[in-house]
């Protein structure tokens, strides 16, 4: 008979579709105001820039919130927060402001920082054996907010005279709409951590096997993800004539196949278990450096995208359950806050390096260099398991 999840990691998950759909929308608005507002061309794309690097400063501080006051509180102040920034992205954008329109992303992408717990709150709500399947189940969340953060800004496109004032209006109503459903979730009482056996420090939880390999694992899917992706679009409409069209259409496939894999990626680490699922996951992303080094027809960068979005749900779904191994109750946030810095500064350096190391090497550097990069991580994956054998010896 197969388990049932409680309510709350379903409500989790509507609330992750809510709150994430921000980071969509910045994504594809973003890039578009920071044209109209950018004092240079070649600053374009950098508020979508300080939306990741606001995340990547967010997850310390956010977790330490979280560690005092409690899940519920921090998420909260999360989402009350990321209102307002949306509410000041609006007005940058009414304006004319580009200083202010960077400082509101900047902002959210703090806020942002907030929301990626929300996947640690649902594996705590369920026992070890049933954690891959509350992920699964939250990342779902990331699949609507795919589809709902464009949605936002084509409603909100035309509400003002100035384009996009209204997606950032709407923007900060769904973060509104988080905080007050955050009310209806469960709050852990901060004694039970407090009561539970004495924590260790930062370094000894660094250096354990299993923290490693969890952080690699997702640092990895996290960074190659970001590295690619970025750099696709430029690549393909630019340097290989390609239409928007069919760049657009790419990118598209590459979210949704980000997310869509939840539907069965629980049942497949069931299956296969962690590690079966991380060999899987890296096998995926040397077939999408297979076919973008190799093809240069559109439907050879549509296949890449999808593998690519794939190998990244395996991957981060591994590296997060994985974590939860290397870590007692009351070091959890300390474990997650470091693992979640990691990944996003990883995240935040491949995207801004993407666009300078495609423009001095070219695509199929870049390809060898992501290659590179999988291979170094098969060998700390194969030193942290010889670790672990021995150790069980």
């Amino acid at each position: 008979m197969i388990r049932q999840l409680p309510a709350r990691v379903w409500l989790l998950a509507l609330i992750q579709a809510l709150a994430m759909s921000a980071g969509a929308t910045v994504v594809l608005a973003g890039g578009i105001v920071g044209a109209q507002l950018a004092p240079y061309p070649s600053l374009a794309t950098l508020p979508v820039a300080m939306m990741i690097v606001g995340t990547a400063c967010g997850v310390l501080p956010v977790t330490q919130l979280m560690r005092r006051f409690g899940r519920k509180k921090g998420f909260t102040g999360s989402a009350v927060v990321a209102a307002a920034a949306a509410m000041a992205a609006g007005l940058a954008t009414y304006i004319g402001n580009f200083g202010l329109f960077l400082a509101a992303i900047f902002m959210l992408g703090l806020c942002i920082a907030g929301f990626q717990q929300i996947r640690f709150a649902a594996i705590e709500a369920v026992p070890f054996d049933l954690a891959p399947r509350a992920m699964s189940t939250v990342l779902l969340g990331g699949l609507v907010a795919a589809v709902l953060g464009p949605e936002l800004v084509t409603l909100g496109q035309a509400m003002f005279s100035q384009a996009y004032v209204g997606s950032f209006l709407l923007v900060s109503a769904a973060s509104l709409l988080c905080a007050l459903l955050f009310q209806l979730t469960a709050e852990q009482p901060l004694e039970q951590v407090s009561n539970a056996e004495p924590a260790r420090g930062r370094w000894q939880i660094i250096r354990q096997p299993y923290f490693i390999i969890a952080v690699s694992t997702s640092v990895i899917g996290f960074a190659l993800m970001s590295f690619i992706m970025t750099a696709t679009p430029v690549h393909m409409h630019v340097h290989q004539s390609f239409s928007l069209e069919q760049t657009k259409w790419v990118i598209q496939s590459h979210i949704i196949a980000m997310y869509l894999p939840s539907f069965f990626s629980a049942w497949l680490i069931n299956r296969l278990g962690i590690k079966g699922v991380i060999f899987c996951g890296l096998s995926i992303y040397i077939a999408t450096m297979l076919i973008g080094f190799y093809g240069a027809e559109w439907a050879s960068y549509w296949v890449a995208l999808v593998l690519l979005g794939l190998g990244w749900n395996l991957l981060f779904l591994a590296g997060t359950v994985l974590l939860g191994k290397s870590h007692s109750p009351n070091e959890k946030f300390a474990a997650q806050g470091m693992h979640d810095f990691m990944v996003f500064s990883a995240q935040a350096f491949a995207a801004l390096g993407a666009g300078a190391i495609l423009a001095l090497t070219g695509w199929s550097m870049l390809m060898i260099i992501s290659a590179a990069l999988i291979g170094l991580h098969t060998l700390i994956l194969l030193s942290q398991s010889l670790r672990l054998r021995r150790n069980s010896v």
